[in-house]
């Protein structure tokens, strides 16, 4: 059963049809960075970086994604404090999943995105990315990498359809 739009990955697995991705949100105060698992959701590979704005844009640039690559459920990442606890910025990311699933049927998983922005800045760093390159890429690419833990864990739980 859902909670205002958050759905556990025993619920994910029912829910999805064969063939439908999943969308990897990595929601920042400035950027969504958005990544799309592949149909047989094996492999995220990131997509774009929304400039946000005003949520009604942002929602209908997210509705748009939705029906145009067969969206079942997304993946938001949660970001939870280093000690565990969840501060202003996991309220912040609850309370759009509560607008975006009071839009529609859209649901998210949540998924701790600790140290997804680090992991990904660090590989960046290694492959000699520029500080311009870096700031274009880091946002779909944490999108990618949050998106990914998540893919890996339903292969472990045999929902790979």
């Amino acid at each position: 059963m859902t909670h205002h739009g958050i759905i556990g990955f025993d619920e994910l697995m029912g829910r999805l049809r064969p063939g439908q991705r999943l969308l990897g949100i990595d929601l920042g105060t400035r950027t969504i960075g958005l990544a799309l698992s592949d149909t047989l959701r094996a492999i995220a590979s990131p997509l774009t970086t929304l400039r946000r704005g005003k949520f009604g844009r942002d929602a209908a640039a997210l509705e748009a994604l939705f029906a145009e690559h067969d969206i079942g459920a997304c993946v938001i990442g949660l970001p939870v404090q280093m000690d565990g606890l969840e501060g202003a910025r996991a309220q912040s990311t609850r309370a759009f999943v509560r607008n975006m699933a009071a839009r529609g049927d859209m649901v998210f998983l949540l998924w701790d995105e600790r140290l997804s922005t680090t992991a990904v800045t660090r590989t960046l760093l290694e492959a000699d990315a520029s500080r311009k390159r870096r700031a274009e890429l880091v946002d779909k690419m944490a999108a990618a990498y949050i998106l990914q833990g998540a893919l890996d864990r339903l292969k472990g739980l045999g929902a790979a359809c």
